[in-house]
């Protein structure tokens, strides 16, 4: 199933780079990503629905490095669509404050599931079994709405979460080199002011 996962990602991956070398960067290629990869999507549930994982440490695997590599490209560029499809007109200084918040809601994600970017971000595993094991969610692990909501025969109270991690580093990457294109002399006065604490090492953050 992991390997199944893997050729998918990587087709994945070649399929986004034709589309962006034939389209450029622009909302019609976001769309057209997402549509992409929501249909990897659902050829990757429909073949675990149909096969059974051989062990609960292939599941574990699964749902904790195999699917959100996939699911957090995904969130990456359905945040990126919204953040230009919603970006003001009004000059630089707008331009500048709205990026500018939209990094500050993912410190806010950080702030507000600090151990579990513990857990993740130091390959951590003793608690694998509740986070990445279907049926086995415990309440008492901070759990969002989400997984409530969710399809629980192909999510885990915590993949979901792996994948935003992932798809935050990468987002606030994009937001940061818009502010450096767009103001270059910017640049130092927003790496002081604002910091996503976890692209530090693993030993900073968990101090």
């Amino acid at each position: 199933m992991n390997k199944y996962c893997k050729e998918i990602n990587q087709s994945l991956n070649e399929e986004i780079n034709e589309l962006t070398t034939e389209i450029g960067n622009s909302l019609v290629l976001y769309e057209k990503i997402i549509d992409l990869i929501v249909k990897k999507i659902v050829q990757l549930k429909l073949s675990v629905l149909k096969h059974h994982f051989r062990d609960t440490q292939e599941e574990i695997n699964f749902f904790k490095n195999s699917k959100p590599n996939v699911l957090s490209k995904l969130i990456y560029y359905n945040a990126i669509y919204k953040i230009e499809a919603k970006k003001p007109y009004g000059g630089e200084k707008v331009t500048e404050e709205y990026l500018n918040n939209e990094l500050l809601k993912i410190k806010n994600f950080f702030d507000n599931n600090l151990e579990f970017y513990k857990y993740y971000r130091t390959n951590s595993t003793y608690l694998d079994d509740k986070y990445f094991v279907r049926g086995k969610h415990d309440i008492k692990l901070s759990l969002d709405t989400y997984y409530f909501e969710s399809d629980h025969s192909f999510s885990t109270s915590h993949d979901y979460k792996v994948a935003k991690i992932i798809a935050n580093d990468l987002i606030q990457v994009y937001l940061e080199d818009q502010l450096y294109n767009m103001n270059k002399h910017l640049l130092p006065k927003l790496s002081s002011t604002i910091s996503v604490n976890w692209t530090a090492s693993k030993t900073a953050m968990i101090k």
